[in-house]
Formats: C-alpha cells, structure tokens, sequence
C-alpha cells in the first residue's frame, strides 16, 4: 500500500533503504498488515507481503438495525492510535458504502466491511501510521464482550466442595 524511502546518516553518507507497508486480507473478516524495511523494494514488498501473512487477526463484524442478511459492517464504535493518527470507525446502515479515504476504505473492504462511518484525526499523511491505526482498531473489535458472545457455563464443583460431606461425616483417623 506503501513504499517510501528512509535514509540513515553513516559517516560515509547516508544509507537509503526501502521501507514498505503491505496490507492482506481475505475480503471476509481477516486482515493482516506487515512492514518490512530493506535494500532494494522487491525484497521488501516480499518481506512486508510475509509479515503480513504473520500477524492475520480476525475481525468481527455485525448488523446496524435488523439482523438480515450477512454482517455487513463493524459491530460497535471501535478506535485504534499510532502516533498522532487516531481512528474511529462507526457502525453504518446496509448501503451506505464506507465513508473515508482511500487508504481506510482499501483496509476496510481487504477486511470484509462494507459499510462504515470512519473519522481520523491527527497526521494521517504518515501514511505508516494511518494504516497501523486503522489495523489497531479492527483489531479491538474482538476486544469487546457482547452479550451475543455470553454463554452458559456448567463448571464442575472442585473435590473439597464434592466430598466435603463424606469428611465432615467420617471422623475416623486415616493413616497414610
């Protein structure tokens, strides 16, 4: 999504790498997103395309209004922060497409999210640090314990509440 040179101050000079930001997903509820810095820019779409691949997380999504049809857009208001950048994705009715720039509609829809209201604040120029909000913020839609997600759960009583009656009973002298 990304490839933009750094330069390191040597005593012979600088030294300019490549450093590129690479975004992947399956259109349907993962994304990942990998930076990788080196020598030349093929090797480090490689990298960052590998990187990626590595920190996949899912993301949920949900319904605004009636729950018909496939989730379509993200299931609560969610944020994510790097650096100055701040991002706040909103939930938004069927069809409303997704309201944003270029770079959060293209992370969005790599996630699966069709509709959403977004607002970012902060430099979002540095372009690195956009995408890292953006990914932090999909990243905490799973964060959150709904009440869709609250189940049920039968524990089994541990063995002093179990047979707490049978040594309260017996008061012979048990020798080991």
């Amino acid at each position: 999504m990304k490839i933009m040179p750094v330069q390191k101050q040597t005593r012979a000079g600088q030294r300019t790498r490549y450093k590129a930001f690479v975004a992947v997903g399956d259109f349907n509820g993962h994304i990942g997103l990998g930076v990788k810095c080196a020598k030349e820019v093929a090797t480090a779409i490689r990298g960052g395309i590998i990187a990626a691949k590595l920190s996949l997380v899912p993301v949920r999504r949900g319904y605004w209004g009636n729950k018909i049809g496939e989730p379509h857009t993200v299931p609560m208001k969610v944020s994510g922060k790097c650096g100055s950048v701040l991002v706040r994705l909103v939930p938004a009715p069927r069809g409303t497409a997704i309201v944003g720039a270029p770079t959060t509609k293209k992370m969005l829809q790599f996630a699966g999210v069709k509709d959403c209201f977004t607002s970012s604040r902060g430099c979002t120029k540095t372009r690195g640090n956009f995408m890292l909000a953006i990914f932090a913020a999909l990243k905490s839609t799973y964060a959150y314990l709904t009440p869709d997600l609250w189940k049920e759960y039968s524990f089994t009583p541990s063995p002093y509440k179990q047979f707490s009656d049978f040594l309260a009973v017996t008061n012979s002298k048990v020798t080991v």
